[in-house]
């Protein structure tokens, strides 16, 4: 994973929703200018951000039934950088490569193309499903470069663990939070260049602000605590959330020198390793973190090759899949996460979901 501190580039709360509608491009391109400039970028970068999700947001408005876009930013020890995402259902793309070429354009957008897009961005990926819809994402980073010639996105890699929030239609605060983090501690065969992955998922009770309150309690002890096993961080998170709502949660650690996968989890977090071919679900227990945690149990499993693990909260439902998303598992974390998203969430129910995927 780099040198990117995912103790803030896999924070999951620092984000922002914009719905399809009138408004949706010139919302989000000043939006997206504005965080840019906050984040550092110089005003010329600034302007590149803002294009591009123009371009972005007016594609949703001019061909998809649903969609969204989302912004975030992204962090590391010294630079930070700008990421978008959008998430649309509709006809989708029958031909991805010659919608990225060249004089592309769909009718009655700004007439860059996406080609363009994903040349002015650091990082792109896009996965289209004809009939269903479309994720794309891109991450825009300063381009100025060091001594040594080497570019804050360059520096950052590749996203190798990604996911994204909802909150509930009518709310704006999400009570479902996601962290990640790196255990650099040599056992098992693990060690500093091949590091064990933590991975959390949380669903406070509720919604709104009292449950982002539990689910945030719980990222924080996430975080300090100094446990590297499921269990020990669960315990963390469940003396963390007694005084809130309390919530469901789920920590997972992959450990790529065993090759396998420990999973811990209380309540209505689904996890799933998936390959190519197939997924298997990880198993959680009956309970309530923070208020009625019953016995712990650690399950663990092999590490499917070429594969990921996926873990949601049950704002998504567990009838998705994604073999029949072609060619999903050769793209980015987070535009997986953004079709399961798209494919499985509802709007009744705050939702969370994350991606771990190019760790082993």
């Amino acid at each position: 994973m780099g040198p990117v501190n995912t103790r803030t580039i896999l924070a999951s709360r620092d984000m922002s929703w914009f719905r399809d509608g009138p408004s949706l491009s010139t919302s989000a391109r000043g939006a997206a200018a504005a965080l840019a400039r906050r984040v550092g970028l110089d005003t010329h970068r600034a302007a590149e951000v803002g294009l591009a999700v123009t371009e972005a947001a007016t594609n949703i408005q001019r061909h998809a039934t649903d969609g969204a876009l989302l912004l975030r930013t992204l962090h590391t020890d010294d630079e930070a950088a700008v990421e978008f995402v959008t998430v649309d259902s509709g006809p989708g793309m029958v031909d991805v490569s010659a919608a990225l070429a060249d004089g592309a354009s769909s009718t009655g957008t700004l007439g860059i193309g996406l080609g363009a897009v994903a040349r002015l961005a650091d990082h792109f990926d896009v996965h289209s499903v004809p009939g269903k819809g479309t994720v794309m994402a891109a991450q825009f980073w300063s381009r100025q470069a060091d001594e040594e010639g080497v570019t804050p996105a360059r520096a950052a890699g590749s996203q190798r663990v990604s996911g994204l929030t909802r909150p509930i239609s009518g709310e704006m605060t999400c009570g479902d939070a996601w962290s990640a983090r790196l255990d650099d501690v040599t056992a098992g065969g693990t060690g500093p260049d091949r590091p064990a992955v933590l991975v959390m998922v949380c669903d406070g009770l509720g919604h709104g602000p009292l449950a982002a309150r539990a689910s945030a309690a719980a990222v924080e002890a996430f975080h300090s605590t100094t446990a590297t096993d499921p269990e020990g961080v669960m315990r963390a998170i469940h003396r963390a959330l007694r005084g809130t709502r309390g919530g469901a949660a789920a920590v997972a650690r992959i450990d790529p020198a065993a090759g396998r996968v420990q999973y811990c989890g209380i309540g209505n977090i689904s996890g799933f390793l998936v390959d190519h071919a197939s997924r298997k679900a990880l198993l959680s227990v009956p309970g309530i973190v923070g208020a009625n945690m019953r016995r712990l149990r650690t399950f663990e499993e092999p590490l499917p090759e070429g594969g990921a693990l996926t873990m949601h909260s049950d704002g998504l439902t567990e009838r998705w899949d994604h073999t029949a998303l072609s060619g999903l598992l050769h793209h980015s974390p987070l535009v997986i996460a953004g079709q399961l998203l798209r494919e499985a969430g509802v709007r009744r129910d705050d939702a969370s979901v994350v991606v771990v995927k190019g760790v082993w």
